[in-house]
């Protein structure tokens, strides 16, 4: 895979945590900043297997899923690489990456931060990034998020995190802020 296209990717995963605490807390000293990543930083995918379908152009990474550039580790059951029918190789990373999905415990830690669900997706061409789940968790330290499904549009750094539906809390977001948490590191 090219490493360009895969550290955009790894960008656009690194917006997944932006979501600024100040916004949904008025005096809020803390807030959750975002994934510090490296575009120019080598990029290893390790998996239990790997299947190439060269006429699909589909390249399927199953069990144990670890990707990681720099400080930011990405994990999961299966990740699904979809390439643009452009002329390239999935099976030799020469392809352009059209979107990526990713299942089965999700798992996204930069340095400080960490984010979790049960699948996500990333479309290259419209840079939307969508996390889901039973429960979708952004956490900083102490200061956490939950919800059930985020999405962030790269372009415009929009990011909406939807409530759960059901439960005792039925389509409700919730976070914690710890005063002084950001001051702790």
């Amino acid at each position: 895979m090219r490493i360009n296209r895969l550290s955009r990717l790894f960008f656009g995963l690194g917006l997944l945590v932006s979501l600024p605490a100040a916004a949904f807390a008025q005096d809020a000293q803390s807030r959750l900043t975002g994934l510090q990543l490296s575009g120019d930083e080598p990029i290893q995918i390790e998996s239990d297997r790997l299947e190439v379908r060269e006429g699909e152009n589909v390249a399927v990474f199953s069990g144990n899923v670890s990707v990681v550039q720099g400080q930011t580790l990405l994990k999961s059951g299966k990740m699904t690489v979809y390439y643009v029918n452009d002329g390239g190789s999935a099976a030799t990373g020469s392809a352009n990456i059209d979107r990526l999905e990713v299942d089965g415990n999700v798992y996204l830690k930069s340095e400080t931060q960490v984010a979790t669900g049960d699948r996500g997706t990333f479309d290259m061409k419209t840079e939307v990034l969508e996390l889901s789940g039973k429960e979708v968790v952004l956490s900083e330290g102490e200061n956490v998020i939950v919800g059930c499904k985020l999405t962030v549009q790269m372009k415009s750094g929009l990011a909406k995190l939807d409530g759960c539906k059901g439960g005792n809390s039925a389509g409700r977001v919730k976070m914690l802020l710890t005063p002084g948490s950001q001051n702790k590191r």
